[in-house]
């Protein structure tokens, strides 16, 4: 069985500031967990699916929505475009199975 080790990082705010974060965002551990994992997907360092698990996120789909949520754009470029046509095209009335 693969074992992961995690990394603990620690910081430090005023009492006032952390209160009042909390009562704006809920979990601070959490908010800071999604800021790192949104900004290293950004950035290209993460995958989708490795979002998908820091997160504890079930599936692709939660993960788009999620990610669009929080303003970032999902990854689509030229080569899904013509792919994504070129599957349109065979699936058009009149081309089903055929090559």
């Amino acid at each position: 069985m693969l074992r992961v080790a995690f990394m603990q990082i620690q910081i430090a705010l005023p009492d006032d500031v952390a209160q009042s974060l909390e009562v704006k965002w809920g979990s601070l551990e959490r908010k800071l967990l999604e800021m790192i994992v949104i900004e290293a997907h950004k950035e290209g360092s993460i995958s989708v699916g490795k979002v998908r698990e820091l997160l504890g996120i079930s599936t692709r789909l939660e993960v788009d929505a999620f990610l669009k949520t929080k303003g970032v754009d999902l990854h689509y470029d030229k080569a899904d475009f013509e792919a994504d046509r070129q599957t349109h095209e065979r699936l058009r009335p009149g081309k089903l199975n055929t090559p």
